[in-house]
């Protein structure tokens, strides 16, 4: 049987470290490249063509959902894993939206991985099934939003960093106040800028006004 050739990408070398290890001693998977940013995980896509990427979604330089937008884009029969913290119903659904296969979070165990991973490997797709609870109680809490909520296309998360920005933090600052990381606050602060189409702070503020996320003071 032909092993299963994987590309790793995460900018956490100890979660690549991780993964090699858990997969080191099955003789079914691997790994043939590693990236730390999404522009070079689209990169080693084309130099490697793997059978299935694992993806984080906070990525230097763009984004892990962006990387495998632009990854599918190009060759549609891509497999990609996401591998993330993010459990935000959003994050999921965009995912999957721009042709991700396969959604697990940080805290599976390796015998879910390696589900994952032969799942999607075989053509089918493969959500956790924390993510699924997560899939099914954000449905069952949209449906009983009003339809001025429905409007704003915003995570609690995106909200509170929205408050934050316009009290003029930093993004040190917001990442001390969460208890984040600041890679998940830029890559928060960049999904934002994506997701409404706008480029500077004072837009995103002026949105966030129009939306009455805040008003001014």
């Amino acid at each position: 049987m032909d092993k299963i050739r994987l590309l790793i990408a995460d900018d956490h070398s100890f979660i690549i470290d991780g993964i090699v290890a858990l997969l080191s001693n099955d003789a079914k998977f691997e790994v043939v490249g590693i990236s730390n940013s999404g522009k070079d995980a689209i990169h080693k896509f084309e130099l490697l063509h793997p059978d299935i990427v694992i993806m984080d979604i906070s990525m230097p330089e763009i984004s892990g959902i962006e990387a495998t937008k632009l990854i599918i884009g190009e060759h549609p029969a891509a497999k990609i894993i996401a591998l993330t913290q993010h459990d935000d119903i959003e994050y999921i659904l965009e995912f999957l939206k721009v042709g991700g296969l396969g959604y697990i979070l940080k805290t599976a165990n390796k015998n879910e991985l390696i589900e994952a991973i032969t799942s999607v490997n075989n053509g089918s797709r493969y959500i956790s099934s924390s993510v699924s609870k997560i899939m099914v109680d954000g449905l069952i809490s949209s449906n009983k939003r009003d339809d001025s909520e429905k409007e704003i296309p915003l995570t609690k998360r995106e909200i509170e960093i929205i408050k934050l920005i316009s009290d003029d933090l930093t993004n040190n600052e917001i990442a001390d106040k969460l208890n984040i990381s600041l890679r998940t606050v830029e890559t928060h602060r960049r999904n934002l800028m994506q997701k409404l189409d706008v480029k500077s702070t004072v837009a995103l503020i002026r949105w966030a006004i129009q939306h009455k996320i805040m008003s001014i003071k």
